[in-house]
């Protein structure tokens, strides 16, 4: 929200969508679920770390192995209590789609309608679930999914990048040093949060958007 200099009509327009829609109640049938990503490199220490003991914190070295970089998906319903993590080698376009096809087919195979809060990455469209599954396909999984997006430069008011930012402080911030620990770590991390229900309250309301940041307002 920092580097907000001017916020035009469609900023508005779509922050408030987003704001109307955080207010509503969960419907499992028009689930609202919010997605984003994060990259992670992955490094492997070179020199054993020393463990943490009591008021002493665990020690690494400075030195560290690069072994590659990979991609976390991570969609949470967050008045649900739910969250899905899926770790990928990269972050394309099938990356994305593949991910999408899991939500509506896998995880909300019951719902009408998911209701999808994304922000404006180049691989967030409908393309690429055309490219991905063919139109057939597509036109099918769309037909079960709706795409809102955060305002350009607004994915501050994606709630998925609240739930990215705990799993970093919980489970992902150290050093990591290959996919495979990943997978485990942020499967174990997600599995104990569902479990607790654990929910993110949103409250951000259309009111303090006005009140703060209306010098920003331009035609």
């Amino acid at each position: 929200m920092w580097c907000i200099q001017e916020i035009t009509e469609e900023y508005r327009a779509r922050m408030y969508r987003l704001l109307e829609l955080y207010k509503q109640p969960y419907d499992p049938s028009q689930p609202m679920i919010c997605m984003d990503e994060k990259s992670k490199q992955l490094l492997e220490d070179t020199r054993q770390p020393i463990k943490a003991k009591p008021r002493k914190p665990e020690k690494y070295d400075y030195e560290y192995k690069r072994n590659g970089t990979c991609n976390i998906f991570i969609a949470v319903a967050p008045k649900a209590g739910m969250r899905i993590v899926k770790v990928t080698d990269t972050r394309k376009k099938e990356d994305f789609a593949y991910f999408v096809e899991d939500l509506v087919e896998k995880h909300f195979p019951n719902a009408i309608c998911i209701q999808l809060v994304l922000d404006n990455l180049n691989t967030h469209f409908e393309g690429s679930l055309t490219e991905t599954f063919g139109k057939r396909k597509a036109a099918r999984l769309q037909n079960k999914v709706k795409f809102i997006y955060t305002p350009k430069h607004g994915s501050w008011l994606n709630m998925a990048e609240i739930e990215i930012n705990i799993m970093d402080r919980q489970c992902t911030g150290g050093r990591i040093e290959n996919q495979g620990t990943l997978e485990s770590k942020v499967l174990s991390w997600s599995n104990e949060r569902n479990n607790d229900k654990a929910k993110i309250e949103w409250k951000f309301t259309r009111q303090d958007a006005d009140k703060k940041l209306s010098r920003h307002y331009v035609s």
